[in-house]
This record gives structure tokens, sequence and C-alpha cells, in this order.
């Protein structure tokens, strides 16, 4: 019965968010208003089938730790450390604020200040997988703007790892421990985050790319796929049980040591593709926590609380954005994309539930406030372009608000070459080596792709900007940098997918010009028409090699072989005119 209870939550869930985020995206709306609403439609508050809340739960988390080790394969410690500058000040105001706001505004509701303060750590903190959803969605994940707000979201959660672990030490004996317990919690605490990350960078860096380098060998894209995500459940799971911290800090990390390697960019393309659907079920979990009658018995609480997670934080967090004088539209952009709470929200929640720090009725307060502020946050980030349009309007308004540019180092994924042309080389085999070679001779700045992994270390060890990883997935063009490339070059005869590769290369950059390798005849107009520029084929190659040869063992004169070889060109050789 269990198994079926898996297969039907799964399938229902997934069933509902599929439609109902599909009619939220016709509407307008951010799809993530419909896993919502999915998992309201499954929940036991509502009529109809009822998934099971506890495996929804479950397999919500894998969810939110996949999530976790993606973000971490593309964010790296100099990226995190560019922004240090604004994450940690801004996480702590942020923090503070919610905090000391959850308190005064509670107090009058008849909480007590403990209770006000732990329900404000609650929701001090946001959701990654809304706050990562919302920055995918617009664009915005690798930008300075999506920097600032993982590396303003990584403080809040090492933060959140400090309460996790400091409330139970000091309400899980019924009695106060004093100041000294206090500083001892906090300490301990620390050391054991501090082990975490020097484990997982120190002996994590270490195994993880050697494992993932004989795993690579073996050619199997399944084994490929099974490594990588048993290094993102081992790692999350093992920083729970091992250092106890939270796993998607875990995730985070090994996300982190995966992508300082070779690995990252086919990590991301082969083996977390699943991690979307099961993002989805996070939704639809939070969904099936919801329960009317909070909002009928509790309407001026739960009003209160979004007021203090989609005013009071955003505030926060554009003015000391402001006076960190980052300019306006990266504040406003912050304080939207961080108006929301989520899963970090809930599992302080339940460990207040379990502690007697909270009762059911403000658990259910956080999960009505998750829900709202959830929908609402896509919404408010999409109002960032036509609120810097009207501040430019209005130049005091403007000038308050723009202090004056940020100066800070800006950081790129490569500047290095950026006055060379760009072009991309598919395979580098013997054909691939030649073609590199005359590129950088004449001016280009050649970044190879390759799916053998002895090779591509061999570049990266020799100088040459190489990535391993199948070109016909968007990631993998977009790591190495197909926006600003003139030029693909499909090296290899037995490039696999093509037209996909061609058809993505165009549709990302239509003007980038492209040439194909083909071994026959007879794959070159389907080239053609995916939108290579010019495709050469092994068979035509070979034909001329042996008509000039023979040409030119009976004595045929330059004449004679120049017209035999246009002829051969055009017969043999395909460009787009010449399938018209």
């Amino acid at each position: 019965m269990h198994e079926l209870d898996l297969i039907l939550t799964i399938a229902g869930g997934l069933g509902a968010a599929l439609l109902l985020g599909y009619i939220s995206h016709r509407l307008g709306l951010s799809p993530i208003v419909g896993y919502l609403l999915a998992g309201i439609v499954v929940s036991p508050h509502t009529p109809g089938f009822v998934a099971d809340e506890g495996l929804a739960k479950q397999l919500a988390e894998i969810g939110v730790i996949l999530l976790m080790f993606g973000v971490g394969l593309h964010f790296h410690f100099k990226e995190l450390l560019a922004v240090k500058r604004i994450a940690i000040p801004g996480a702590i105001v942020q923090s503070a604020a919610a905090t000391l706001l959850s308190m005064f505004i509670m107090h009058s509701f008849g909480w007590s200040w403990t209770q006000g303060a732990i329900f404000g750590m609650a929701i001090a903190v946001a959701s990654t997988v809304v706050l990562t959803r919302i920055l995918v969605d617009n664009n915005k994940l690798h930008t300075s703007i999506g920097h600032v707000a993982i590396g303003w979201l990584v403080v809040e959660d090492i933060f959140t790892v400090f309460v996790l672990v400091l409330v139970p030490a000091i309400f899980g004996g019924g009695e106060s421990i004093g100041a000294a317990g206090i500083t001892l919690a906090v300490i301990w605490t620390t050391v054991k985050i501090g082990a975490l990350i020097a484990f997982t960078f120190i002996v994590g860096g270490w195994a993880v790319p050697r494992l993932l380098t004989l795993i690579a060998r073996t050619g199997s894209r399944e084994l490929f796929t099974l490594g990588v995500l048993v290094l993102a459940l081992g790692i999350a799971v093992g920083s729970s049980k091992l250092f106890g911290v939270s796993m998607e800090l875990g995730a985070f990390l090994a996300g982190m040591v995966v992508g300082r390697s070779e690995f990252s960019n086919r990590a991301a393309t082969d083996a977390l593709p699943m991690k979307d659907a099961f993002a989805v079920l996070f939704f639809v979990s939070v969904g099936m926590l919801f329960d009317f009658h909070v909002l009928v018995e509790n309407p001026l609480m739960v009003a209160a609380t979004l007021a203090i997670v989609m005013i009071g934080k955003p505030v926060a967090a554009i003015l000391i954005t402001v006076l960190l004088r980052y300019p306006s539209r990266t504040a406003l952009a912050v304080g939207a994309v961080l108006s929301q709470i989520g899963e970090f929200s809930f599992i302080v929640g339940t460990m207040a539930l379990h502690h007697d720090l909270l009762d059911e009725t403000a658990f259910n307060v956080l999960v009505a406030t998750a829900i709202v502020s959830i929908t609402l946050a896509p919404i408010l980030f999409r109002a960032v372009d036509p609120f810097e349009r009207y501040l430019a309007r209005h130049p005091k308004l403007w000038n308050l608000l723009n202090r004056a540019p940020h100066q800070g180092k800006q950081t790129h994924f490569d500047p290095e070459h950026d006055s060379l042309r760009k072009a991309i080389v598919v395979g580098y085999g013997p054909v691939g080596q030649t073609v590199a070679r005359l590129l950088t001779d004449n001016g280009f700045s050649p970044v190879i792709v390759e799916m053998n992994v002895d090779t591509v270390q061999r570049l990266r060890a020799e100088g040459i900007k190489a990535f391993y990883g199948d070109a016909s997935h968007t990631a993998t063009l977009e790591t190495a940098g197909i926006e600003k490339a003139q030029i693909l070059i499909l090296s290899a005869s037995s490039v696999e997918q093509g037209k996909e590769i061609i058809s993505e290369a165009k549709r990302m950059s239509p003007k980038i010009k492209v040439i194909a390798r083909t071994a026959y005849l007879r794959e070159a107009d389907e080239l053609i028409e995916a939108g290579a520029d010019s495709v050469l084929s092994g068979e035509g190659e070979v034909a001329l090699s042996m008509t000039e040869n023979i040409l030119q063992s009976f004595g045929a004169t330059g004449e004679q072989i120049d017209r035999e070889r246009a002829r051969i060109r055009r017969e043999f050789f395909a460009k787009p005119e010449d399938t018209d």
C-alpha cells in the first residue's frame, strides 16, 4: 500500500501542478502560484483526492537538496567574497529587523517576547527554492543581482543553522542555561560549521574530482548521473548526521566542490534535470499544509506577518543596500526577491513546536504567509523595472536612492582575452586541434567543448579554455560563451545531436556563424536546415582528393583540375544558398 501511496502522491501532485501551473502561466502569473494551488487541491483540507503529506514532504526535501547543489555548482568563493561587503551586513540588518518587528507586533497579540523572537527568526530567512526560481525565470541568476541575492541568502542560512542548534541547547532542558551555556553553544556551532567547510573543501576537494574522473572514463552517462546524485545527497546527509548542520548547507558546499572541477557543467546538464520536478513537489507540499481556517480565525495576525515579510524585510534590505552605495536597481531587486519565506521557516517552526515555543496557530500563520508571499514575490520582482523607470522621472528621489554607483570590482566568468574574437570548437580530435591552432593564430580566442575528460584536464593544465560537457545542452553552450562568440565549429565528424546543437546555438545567438563537419553527404542537408552556414562532408573530401590524384596521374591541365574541383565542391560541400 505504501508503494501505491507513493505513486499516487507523485502522479496526483505533479499532475495537478502541471495543470494549474499551465493555467497560471497563461494568466501571466508565475507557475509557482499554480504549484501552490495544486498542493491545496490535493490536501486533506479540500474534498477529493488526498495525497500523502509525509511522502510529499520527503520528496520535496530531495528537491531542495538538489536545488542547493545546483546553486553551489555555479557559485564560487570568489563570487561570495565579491559580495561579502553587502551580503553579511545586509543579512544581519534584515534578520534583525524581521526579528525585532515580530517581537513587538506579536507581543501586541499576547505572545511572549521569546515567542516573538523565535517567530521572527523563522520569517527572517527567505526560501532558497523560490529565490532561485525567480532569478532563473528572469535571467538574473548569473548577474551581479543574482550573486548578491544568493550570497545574502547563504549568510541567512548560516544564521538559521545557528538558530537550529542554539534553540534546542537553550530550551531543550526546559530551563534557561544562562549566558555561559549560550556562549558555549555558539562556539560549538561555529566549530561544527567551520569543520564542515574545511572537511568539504579539503577532503572533498581532493576526493570528488578523482572519483568523478574515474566514473567519467567509463563513458557511461548513467554512472556519471548516479555518481553526482550520490555525492549531492551523501554530503548533504553527512552534513546533518556528522556535523549537525542543515542538509541544504551541506548540499550547497558539495555543489561548490564539484563546481571547482571540470565536471561542473556536465553535472548541471546531465545529472540535475530532475531537480525541477522535485522542486515542484516542494511547492505542492507547502500548499498541502494550508488550512483555510487560519485566515478566517486570525486574519490580523496573518496580515501583520505578511507586512513584516513583504514590507519590513524589503525596506530593511533596500535601506542597507542604498547606504552601502549600491545602485537602486540592485536594492529594489534584492528587496523584492527576498520578500518571501519558505523551507527554512518551516524547519524553524517545526523545531519551535517541538519545544513548545510556538503553537499550531503560529505554525499555520507561517504556512499562510509562505503561500501568499511566494505567490506575490515574483510579481513584486517584475515591478522593479517599472519602478526604476518611475525613479528616473523624479531626479530627487533618484539621487536619494542612487547616492553613488558601487565601484566594487565586477565579477566576470572569464575576463581574459576580452579584446579577442570568440570561437567555440566542439571536439578536439586532429581536426579540432588544427582548427583551434588556426583560430589562435588569426586573432580568435577559442573555447573547446569536449566529452573526453582526460583531454579537458590536459588542455586546462596547458592554460587552454576547455569545458567537459555535451554541447547539445543549453547550459554547456552558455558556459562556453555562445552569446559572445562569433563562430561555432563542429569539428568532429561523429558529433551526436548535431542538429540540436546548431538549432540551439542559432536560437541563443542568431548572428553566430556555424561551420559543421559530417562524415556522410546525406547528413549535410539536415545540418543546413538546422541553421549551419557551411557543412563539410568527409565523403566530399575523399572524392575531391581522389579526383585530383586521378587527373594529375593522366596529365590533366591545371584548368581541367580546377574545373573538376569546383564541380565537386558544388556537389559535395553544402551551403545554405545551395539548398534553395
